[in-house]
């Protein structure tokens, strides 16, 4: 697989800023407390970068994905195949719902299902499958601004 060059990291970065920053305003401009589900008909959620599978969606819970600290919901169909990717964050995540094998490189194939905590390095890639026990909504709460990066990352 080639290296993904530095104009397609920042086109990517570019296009998840414009994505979420719009129809997603309301949700970071709050400083108050909140509480939402997966369900939340307040939601509002936005496309995936285009390397995700068809249906990926994302809806910003808290924070500016432009800047450190957001929290996500990141929702992908039953059976659809997440391809390898890294983001330049760390990942704390909890499956809300679905069944999700999450394979970082160089470790086995961790199987999250509703309730399982995970952590995810920065700058690992890594790949998933959401199975057939219906759609995978994963809570996501990023320390750097929020990005998906498909390819290996840059030599440091």
């Amino acid at each position: 697989m080639s290296k993904p060059t530095g104009m397609r990291h920042v086109a990517i970065n570019a296009a998840l800023s414009l994505l979420l920053a719009g129809p997603f305003a309301a949700a970071w401009a709050q400083d108050a407390p909140l509480t939402r589900t997966a369900g939340d008909t307040a939601l509002q959620w936005g496309g995936c970068p285009d390397f995700m599978p068809q249906g990926c969606q994302i809806a910003v819970l808290h924070g500016d994905p432009a800047k450190n600290n957001a929290d996500v919901f990141f929702k992908v169909p039953a059976n659809a195949e997440i391809p390898r990717h890294w983001h330049t964050s760390a990942e704390r995540m909890v499956l809300v719902s679905g069944e999700l094998h999450v394979t970082y490189d160089g470790h086995p194939t961790a199987v999250m299902k509703p309730g399982t905590y995970a952590y995810g390095p920065a700058r690992l890639p890594h790949k998933a499958s959401c199975r057939k026990s219906g759609p995978c909504v994963l809570f996501i709460a990023f320390e750097s601004p929020v990005d998906a990066v498909a390819g290996e990352p840059p030599a440091n």
